[in-house]
């Protein structure tokens, strides 16, 4: 995929799913809209005049969680906020996706520009330099609760624009103020609030659950299309995806999802040499999918629809209203929505794989796939073909099974128990690409076999749509005609699904694919 140059424009609270998609798919270069200045402005004003008040006001001149009581002094209140930072950069664990790091950054821009955290214009500037430098922050992957703000990962990134720890500048790793000091940025020095505004919110929780959000689609895409190959290689009956049934229902993934299963069938030969095969009925996995698969794309869209209100959120604390001049304490940075959000994504990722797999084993079995060879090669007992490909298609969706247990519903006090309820959404979040490669590798492992089996029943040729699928993974997998080293088939076929080649099929039903502005 070709990187993206064209700027997008950022007005505050209108960020749109498709947008997000591009930040994270293609790093796409953005701007703020001129109106946001203004209000940054006036917000940073107004934390100077709290300031100057004497006024006590959590996190600008007071310590932090249980220590909101300690009062600092003015001359302390730089230090105070560095030293927010280093303290609180103590995460652990390998380190985030570059690609998820430049959401968060992207993320925390479009939380600070609604003009309501107090920082200075220059804050909202070294983020946005950062980001369109190529200066990624190496965040370790662990060590938030997903409530007063993904503390820990929050304060690895904002560490390095102040010089401290590594980043990678252009895919090279080095120490952060030697990538600021080669890109001619400055390191930055915090003000009263703003380390805090850098800190608090849920950026990281939503990167990460945004993240497994395009992962998801993209899988849901590859499984109905791929679905839709295996129906025609099993010699399916497209009864099921007649739109009567499904109106009867009201159910609108369903309803959208089988009229993708019907197009996509349309027109194959091998439906039409089967028409009067006498069979009533398929089994489940290849005549329900509109139900399932449309469960899960309603799932993957309300998800869609509480991520983005979150990406457009404020969630930092506490917030300021500049034209009352009040600084209000509240519970923004709970990112109880983002878990929910996340575990709803895991239960959609799982189903996609599991019902991948049942399809899977249906092509391998003699008995159940209608006549095709047993494990869908020639001289079956000399050669296994795919038998441990299915194999390891079931290893990974009892793997997902375990990681789909919902992260939310669990929670430990922190903070000497000042902060006693947690969402736990980083985690919930961060699992999430970890099932969605799993289930990537279980579709990539069907459309191998689904379209081994499809080409035994040449010369009849399936629909115009799914040669094309068929001709793409044609084009980096030759046929199995006999047994060879399996695994390099089935990474080719993940990597097409795991950058998006499905995508455009289902677009105009996914969330990203659909304007919410």
């Amino acid at each position: 995929m070709q990187p993206l140059t064209r700027s997008l424009s950022i007005q505050p609270g209108a960020v749109t799913l498709a947008q997000l998609r591009d930040i994270y798919s293609d790093q796409r270069p953005f701007e703020l809209a001129a109106s946001c200045w203004q209000k940054i402005a006036a917000s940073h004003r107004a934390v100077a005049e709290i300031v100057a008040s004497g006024v006590a006001v959590y996190g600008i001149n007071t310590g932090f969680g249980l220590l909101a009581q300690t009062r600092i002094a003015d001359h302390q209140l730089a230090l105070l906020q560095r030293n927010l930072v280093l303290s609180h950069s103590a995460g652990v664990g390998a380190p985030m996706d570059p690609a998820v790091v430049k959401l968060m950054i992207f993320l925390k821009v479009a939380s600070l520009c609604h003009g309501h955290s107090g920082v200075r214009a220059e804050v909202i500037e070294a983020l946005i330099n950062i980001y369109h430098q190529d200066i990624v922050p190496c965040i370790p992957s662990k060590g938030s609760v997903g409530a007063s703000g993904d503390l820990a990962p929050l304060a690895h990134l904002a560490a390095a624009l102040l010089g401290v720890g590594d980043v990678w500048l252009r895919g090279q790793l080095m120490p952060a103020a030697e990538a600021l000091k080669s890109c001619s940025l400055e390191v930055l020095e915090l003000g009263p609030k703003e380390g805090l505004a850098l800190l608090n919110g849920t950026q990281a929780s939503t990167a990460l659950a945004l993240a497994g959000l395009f992962k998801a689609e993209n899988g849901l895409a590859a499984a109905v299309a791929v679905g839709a190959l295996a129906v025609d290689a099993m010699k399916g009956s497209t009864v099921p995806f007649d739109p009567r049934i499904h109106a009867l229902r009201g159910q609108p993934g369903q309803i959208a999802v089988a009229t993708k299963y019907a197009d996509f069938l349309h027109g194959s030969q091998i439906l039409k040499s089967h028409v009067d095969c006498g069979k009533v009925q398929d089994p489940y996995s290849l005549r329900c999918q509109p139900q399932v698969m449309g469960a899960c794309l309603d799932i993957i869209n309300n998800a869609g629809k509480t991520l983005q209100i979150e990406a457009n959120a404020v969630t930092d604390n506490p917030l300021i209203f500049a034209d009352e001049l009040e600084a209000l304490s509240g519970g923004n940075f709970h990112a109880e929505p983002v878990a929910f959000a996340a575990d709803s994504l895991a239960l959609a990722i799982a189903e996609i794989g599991s019902l991948s797999e049942r399809r899977m084993a249906l092509l391998v079995d003699p008995h159940m796939n209608g006549g095709l060879p047993a494990f869908l090669v020639d001289d079956s007992g000399l050669n296994s073909g795919f038998m441990i490909a299915q194999v390891t298609a079931a290893a990974l969706v009892s793997e997902n099974k375990s990681l789909a247990h919902p992260a939310s519903v669990d929670s430990i006090p922190t903070s000497a128990n000042q902060e006693d309820h947690v969402s736990m959404a980083t985690f919930a979040a961060r699992r999430l690409s970890e099932m969605a490669k799993n289930t990537e590798y279980v579709i990539a492992i069907e459309w191998l076999g689904a379209a081994q089996a499809v080409e035994y029943h040449h010369p009849h040729a399936t629909s115009t749509v799914l040669r094309r699928v068929l001709d793409e993974l044609r084009r980096a997998v030759p046929r199995y005609h006999r047994d060879r080293f399996f695994a390099p088939d089935i990474d080719a076929a993940q990597r097409l699904i795991e950058d998006g080649y499905f995508y455009p099929l289902l677009q105009d039903i996914l969330p990203s694919g659909v304007d919410r502005s």
